[in-house]
């Protein structure tokens, strides 16, 4: 016996697994939302402490890959509700399962859910001195790289952003093709941690990242960090707020995940495979 689906075999198990999610109540939505959101963030949290102290981009980016693909991993496992991998419902939308009111309901839930998840995971590193690592090291490198990603051009976010959830739904799917949990999580961990060593934008993990950089650029030893270690700017420092964090990186990025989740992978898997009419 198979140990894997066939493609068109999982495209059709996911969207009958949609009927569940469209019918859920606001709180088991909500809830689960919350739940990938901290998974998530606990696989950004990981990655970090891995990276900080490697002066080696490419290093320092392999390193993350290897810790980053854990949040989702969870998030699989424990059927919590990613919004990025959510939006490969669309193939239940226009296969007519349910409407696309009731899409947009789903997502705007699970999307506020995962927000509250990764700040709430954001807010407890700050408190747990988690950011005091390598003598406030990892404070700084947190605003580090907030700082580059609070300060990205919509476009570059916007592509950036169609290109990771290309890789996160890719590997949902792979997953959902998978018939046992290591299958699942081997082909979880390699999409995932491709899109992290690439650099792509991950609207959820940014919920922490650049709300983690904002707590931490409250402490003066990890601004000095950031700057003397990282070279970060002190005036740039300034640009991390939580109006740059909405407006210039997680409102460009989500427009890039829902475009390559739901277009480059949900619409492409779903109209490749779909059966014609007799």
């Amino acid at each position: 016996m198979s140990n894997f689906l066939p493609i068109k075999d999982a495209v059709a198990k996911y969207i009958d697994g949609c009927a569940g999610k469209v019918s859920a109540p606001f709180s088991r939505l909500f809830i689960r939302g919350i739940l990938a959101g901290v998974m998530i963030a606990l696989g950004a949290s990981g990655s970090s402490v891995a990276a900080h102290s490697v002066d080696n981009v490419g290093l320092a980016r392999l390193l993350s890959g290897v810790v980053f693909p854990v949040g989702l991993m969870m998030v699989i496992v424990l059927g919590a509700e990613l919004f990025t991998g959510d939006c490969l419902m669309v193939m239940g939308t226009v296969d007519k399962k349910h409407t696309p009111l009731q899409l947009i309901r789903c997502l705007v839930i699970v999307y506020i859910g995962n927000l509250a998840g990764a700040l709430l995971l954001a807010a407890a590193a700050y408190a747990s001195g988690q950011f005091d690592y390598s003598a406030g090291g990892l404070g700084g490198y947190t605003i580090k790289v907030a700082l580059g990603k609070a300060t990205i051009s919509f476009g570059k976010a916007v592509v950036s952003g169609i290109l990771c959830n290309f890789l996160v739904c890719a590997a949902v799917m792979m997953a959902t093709c998978a018939k046992n949990i290591m299958g699942k999580l081997f082909c979880a961990f390699f999409a995932i941690m491709l899109f992290v060593v690439a650099g792509f934008e991950h609207c959820v993990a940014n919920m922490y990242y650049i709300p983690a950089g904002i707590f931490a650029k409250g402490n003066p030893a990890y601004v000095q960090a950031a700057v003397e270690r990282y070279g970060c700017a002190a005036d740039q420092i300034s640009r991390l707020s939580w109006q740059n964090f909405f407006v210039t990186n997680l409102i460009p990025v989500t427009i890039g995940n829902i475009i390559g989740g739901m277009v480059f992978v949900g619409l492409a898997l779903y109209y490749g495979n779909k059966e014609k009419a007799a």
